[in-house]
């Protein structure tokens, strides 16, 4: 089992930035590909990053590419999201996942956090 606590959310302005935090306990960190979700209200999840086990590799949606930046310190056991450049459509509760492999499917994840909510708004 490993557990996963999402923070850094909040209200912000068009244009502005937040550093989502994801901070694991648990089974070790470092064996598992993070990935970052989001869903708005009357919407599905979907894919925001993923990251792999060494964070060397990183993976995008094409809605947030060039804007947000996933990265991951397996010494704090702890992945990041920054997001610049927000846009009012970027509102969601934005989840971390834990799994095995790396994937953008939100049902092959195995363990999430509870969300944080993100509000870009003037």
């Amino acid at each position: 089992q490993v557990q996963l606590v999402e923070s850094g959310g909040g209200l912000v302005q068009p244009g502005g930035s937040l550093r989502l935090s994801c901070a694991a306990s648990g089974r070790t960190f470092s064996r598992y590909t993070m990935g970052w979700f989001r869903q708005a209200p009357g919407k599905e999840r979907e894919f925001v990053a993923a990251i792999s086990r060494s964070g060397h590799s990183t993976y995008y949606a094409g809605s947030v590419k060039g804007r947000f930046t996933i990265s991951r310190d397996n010494a704090k056991n702890t992945v990041y999201l920054q997001m610049n450049s927000l846009k009012p459509e970027d509102t969601a509760v934005y989840y971390c996942a834990a799994d095995d492999i790396a994937t953008t499917v939100p049902s092959e994840y195995d363990y999430w956090g509870q969300g944080t909510q993100v509000t870009v708004s003037s």
